[in-house]
């Protein structure tokens, strides 16, 4: 193929050439550009890196917020928190009925339960120490002063609550089902509890203190003035005067 003009005559290469040199000089344009490009863009790109750590201690915050939530706002319903209480025990003293084992367990919270009794009906302050404490007279008496217990209801029920649910799921696990003779653990938290509720209602009637607040004594006619000027203006013998 021949391609003239007026001032040069030159002969071109065939298609199947063109085509094949046109090919490479677009490979060899793309190389470039491509390697300019990574050039112009290659830079360090921040590394994101995931604490894991961080994130299980806010989930930890927050699961620790929302119960602590939900148990400030169940301190005023004391009735449903021992039904709940009294649900847990008695689904937990069934499944050892049922399966008839892990009576070490039963006992360990037996003992648990009763320790917490006795710190619940002890007084805040030992009346043996020295300082002020309860009313040991008449006159004392008289004051109004509410019972502090040692360990609060609230407290009281949370540990009884805990200690009954963590017992149910101990049983869930054959490493504490120990074999032991029932009838003789029984028999000595029997007489464990005896012993220890005998000494408690001693103590309780040396001191003089019962470990209930019934609330302050209320007198009839409380608040009420009598008298020439008793109950203000609208009672007083002034105010019912007739002015002349």
């Amino acid at each position: 193929m021949t391609y003239q003009n007026n001032n040069y005559s030159h002969r071109l290469p065939p298609r199947n050439e063109m085509s094949f040199a046109y090919v490479d000089i677009n490979l060899h344009n793309s190389t470039k550009n491509s390697e300019f490009i990574d050039n112009s863009v290659k830079c360090d790109l921040p590394t994101v890196v995931i604490d894991y750590e961080t994130i299980a201690v806010s989930f930890e915050t927050k699961v620790k917020r929302a119960v602590q939530y939900w148990l400030d706002k169940s301190t005023i319903h004391i009735f449903p928190r021992w039904a709940l209480f009294v649900f847990v025990l008695f689904v937990f003293f069934l499944r050892i009925y049922l399966i008839q084992g892990y009576f070490i367990v039963a006992y360990g919270l037996g003992i648990f339960l009763l320790n917490n009794f006795i710190a619940f009906l002890s007084p805040l302050e030992d009346p043996n120490d020295d300082g002020p404490g309860l009313p040991s007279s008449a006159k004392e008496g008289k004051e109004f002063r509410p019972f502090a217990r040692r360990l609060p209801e609230f407290k009281f029920w949370m540990a009884c609550t805990r200690g009954a649910a963590t017992s149910l799921v101990m049983t869930f696990f054959s490493v504490f089902d120990v074999p032991v003779f029932w009838p003789i653990l029984l028999m000595y938290f029997g007489v464990l509890f005896f012993m220890t509720m005998k000494r408690q209602i001693a103590h309780m009637y040396k001191h003089k203190y019962v470990p209930v607040s019934f609330g302050k004594h209320k007198y009839k006619d409380a608040g009420v003035e009598h008298g020439e000027y008793g109950g203000g203006m609208a009672g007083s013998i002034g105010g019912t005067t007739r002015r002349r």
